[in-house]
């Protein structure tokens, strides 16, 4: 059986191995996400005509069995395809998210892998007059 001492001993080997494993994870994250967000400053700013194709979430489950709370998250994802038939996907807003559907046109702004935002085309008048001239024929 180890002593008291022998045991103390690992610890204070082990203890900080520990923590600059630790300290080594945090810093490749953040540098990681540095990196990131320098590339994708360096790109240009787009704006390209698009048409939204795909909308989907991801949710993930959290239950904490010590206090019998559940927790839920949701990342809301929308793929649209540019004129060339290139898709691109953003994780978006849950606002957002609910504001657009599939088939949506419009102006789609990006930079790098940064979405910046999607702004619809009105529907012109002349769609909207033959849809409500289909609607007085069923009449």
């Amino acid at each position: 059986m180890q002593s008291w001492v022998e045991m103390f001993g690992v610890m204070n080997t082990a203890l900080p191995i520990f923590f600059i494993i630790i300290l080594g994870i945090i810093l490749i994250s953040v540098g990681r996400g540095i990196l990131r967000y320098a590339n994708n400053s360096k790109q240009p700013l787009l704006i390209v005509s698009t048409i939204i194709v795909g909308k989907r979430t991801e949710v993930s489950h959290r239950h904490n069995t010590d206090t019998a709370v559940s927790q839920m998250d949701s990342k809301y994802f929308i793929t649209f395809e540019v004129e060339s038939g290139d898709r691109l996907e953003f994780p978006v807003s849950g606002l957002e998210y609910g504001q657009c559907a599939e088939g949506d046109q419009g102006k789609l702004s990006f930079q790098g892998n940064r979405y910046l935002g999607f702004e619809r085309l009105g529907k012109s008048s002349r769609n909207m007059d033959d849809g409500y001239r289909d609607l007085r024929r069923n009449y």
